[in-house]
């Protein structure tokens, strides 16, 4: 049986904590386990490595920024095999360009195109232990490339589907998939399984135990996940393509204080619009998520977005440099929201769910400022002071006993 497990920044932040993942990982090894570790950077080193740069240069190349990140990683992996080794098991680590973790050239978001997986096998032929960098990759340039923040869920899931592993397991410092982030809502629940698209929703959507991007490689290549706690042997989430989440209309509420909203005022009211405003963004690499346009009105209308609030700095640069052919009068931007939003699979068989998260939303007094929806979810734009009060309101709504 051949295992992937993946380990978090804190799962690995000190010396009596790496010696604690070397032993888990042991105990699979020694059951005649055939096992491949993906680590992430120790506790805050990721940070501390962001502030450095920015004590040189706040606008510093993106592709120096991976180089320097690509660090943290490395470290990691070198200090569990040499854990390892003194208890006794052979281990060998590898980074990205070891391996050949093959990605696009997008400094700071890039995404894997293929895994070699020659070395990590021979390596486990000799009955190794194989670590393996999270979070990295490299480009056609041979230079070091890396995932975006979480990144290292994605290494595990794509290792997990080149080496056709029988599991993958994500372990973090929580012990599964909860309804609702416990530190906003100490009563939320956690879920024995969840389905990948409702995964990939809250994910994508400001839920930070899973990367989106691993979702999506694991529904693409059906690896089902486990997420576990490294600290404890609680029972995890199973994360599959279809779950049953106990008859529940609403599997979780996911919110994103990481977000800004950008208005661009005054556009001409003619076809292509839209398309040239986004196809400016998108070639840049800046994903785009609620968006609201309103109805025209002396020639003109108005379009509002909301972006990733470490995207908005580029968003407005790239946005202003095009004024002239994108024919806006103005650029408005706030960073004072955050998004809302419910997630789950039954409500594309109930009606109502919309009424009764707008409901909950008034009874606490929270304006709606954008609403956007799709099959499995609903998403509003609110104040951000108002974000903790509206996501207990709403999860009380659904998921409250």
């Amino acid at each position: 049986m051949l295992v992937v497990k993946k380990f978090g920044g804190t799962s690995v932040g000190n010396k009596d904590r790496i010696f604690n993942v070397a032993r888990r990982c042991i105990e699979d090894y020694k059951k005649g386990n055939q096992v491949v570790v993906v680590l992430s950077a120790m506790g805050d080193t990721t940070d501390d490595l962001l502030a450095k740069a920015e004590e040189i240069n706040p606008k510093a190349p993106k592709r120096e920024v991976d180089m320097l990140l690509a660090c943290g990683e490395q470290t990691s992996v070198a200090l569990m095999a040499m854990a390892m080794a003194k208890l006794g098991v052979p281990a060998v680590s590898l980074n990205a360009f070891q391996v050949a973790m093959h990605t696009t050239s997008a400094y700071g978001n890039a995404r894997f195109k293929r895994i070699d997986t020659d070395r990590i096998m021979s390596e486990l032929e000799l009955n190794k232990i194989v670590i393996v960098t999270g979070f990295q990759g490299v480009n056609k340039y041979d230079d070091i490339t890396t995932l975006g923040r979480g990144g290292s869920d994605t290494t595990a899931v794509a290792l997990a589907a080149a080496l056709h592993a029988d599991a993958c397991e994500i372990y973090t410092d929580v012990d599964g998939v909860y309804t609702c982030d416990p530190r906003i809502v100490p009563e939320a629940r956690k879920l024995k399984e969840i389905s990948y698209d409702e995964m990939l929703e809250m994910a994508t959507l400001g839920a930070k135990v899973l990367h989106n991007r691993s979702v999506e490689l694991a529904k693409k290549y059906n690896v089902p996940l486990v997420v576990r706690s490294s600290l404890t042997d609680a029972e995890g989430t199973l994360v599959k393509e279809e779950a049953k989440v106990e008859g529940m209309l609403i599997s979780g509420v996911a919110v994103d204080k990481d977000v800004a909203r950008i208005a661009l005022i005054g556009l001409k009211n003619e076809p292509g619009i839209a398309f040239k405003v986004f196809d400016c963004l998108a070639k840049h690499n800046i994903n785009v998520d609620v968006i609201l346009q309103s109805i025209g009105r002396d020639n003109t209308k108005d379009i509002s977005f909301t972006v990733a609030l470490t995207d908005v700095d580029e968003a407005l640069d790239v946005l202003k440099k095009e004024q002239n052919h994108l024919t806006f009068q103005k650029i408005e931007e706030e960073t004072d929201v955050a998004k809302l939003s419910v997630v789950g699979a039954g409500m594309q068989t109930n009606a109502g769910v919309a009424a009764g998260m707008f409901e909950a939303l008034y009874n606490v007094g929270v304006n709606i400022r954008m609403i956007s929806t799709s099959e499995i979810r609903i998403t509003v734009l609110i104040d951000k002071n108002d974000v903790d009060v509206a996501t207990r309101a709403v999860h009380d709504k659904f998921i409250g006993d």
